[in-house]
């Protein structure tokens, strides 16, 4: 079996190969797109081959998925970026890396996305039968771009494909749990984030890549507690402002979701059940 992986010098992809890569059995390859030959030797000292080549490019697209049997698609353009950007790679890219992948004979293509195209809480944990809804403060270029993505790759017929949703990611030194007070800071003190583990969000993509078959194409990967603004606050050594007692959720269960379908169909149970187990376990 011969995967390729994109999206390897971001946040979730350079702690997802090497997970990968420890996990490999005999006679098993994994292949890496990457933009520049220096970022991608720290993979290929592990193992990994390592295609250099951007994920728009055409002539790249082909070497890349030449002879793979499966593709794990974790290249995400995210905060900071024009709107333009964010399609051209959120969306574009991903459809005609899957395009090309069908064309070569991939089998299995997993699409790494996000939870943030639920859009609105619906008074419960989001569920992956859940309609897109467009709204609240995260929509917008990123989220309108993965959900469109994943429709269109979807539709590609000969090809099976599997979508991870992930929530708020964290772990393994990622500079994420610190960003997180940016918007916690202006947050109701009880206003909640779902949250994931990085080596759960691993863990889930791993099983959507490995498991001969699944029930559903659509899976949340979460932990089972989401984490407060005033822990959030508390985690990070930080005071919370004052005042945030006072202030109200308009949205108590925007993001919030539930991962009850990968448990059941998959066998998934978090590691980091919680981010206080992570931190309890050392490995923030």
């Amino acid at each position: 079996m011969l995967t390729l992986v994109t999206g390897t010098t971001g946040q979730v992809g350079r702690r997802f190969v090497p997970r990968l890569l420890s996990q490999r059995e005999p006679g098993e390859r994994i292949r890496v797109l990457v933009r520049d030959a220096a970022r991608g030797e720290p993979f290929a000292e592990l193992g990994a081959e390592v295609v250099v080549g951007d994920l728009r490019d055409e002539e790249a697209l082909g070497r890349a998925v030449a002879g793979a049997d499966a593709v794990v698609n974790v290249a995400a353009s995210f905060r900071g970026v024009p709107d333009e950007e964010a399609w051209a790679v959120n969306r574009d890219a991903a459809v005609e890396l899957g395009r090309a992948a069908l064309a070569a004979g991939v089998k299995r293509f997993v699409q790494v996305s996000t939870g943030l195209v639920y859009g609105l809480g619906r008074g419960r944990p989001l569920t992956e039968d859940d309609e897109i809804r467009p709204g609240g403060e995260m929509w917008g270029a990123y989220t309108e771009s993965k959900a469109a993505a994943e429709r269109e790759l979807l539709d590609l017929a000969g090809m099976e494909v599997r979508v991870g949703r992930l929530p708020f990611v964290y772990g393994d030194g990622d500079p994420h749990l610190a960003q997180s007070l940016h918007w916690a800071a202006h947050w109701a003190s009880y206003q909640r984030l779902q949250m994931a583990h990085h080596v759960d969000v691993a863990q889930g993509l791993l099983r959507l890549l490995y498991a001969p078959a699944v029930a559903r194409p659509l899976y949340n990967i979460a932990d089972d507690a989401p984490v407060t603004a005033l822990e959030l606050h508390r985690l990070n050594g930080v005071e919370p402002p004052a005042g945030m007692h006072t202030r109200t959720d308009p949205d108590p269960w925007s993001g919030i979701m539930s991962n009850r379908r990968i448990a059941r169909d998959l066998g998934f149970r978090p590691i980091h059940p919680s981010v206080w187990a992570a931190r309890d376990a050392g490995a923030l």
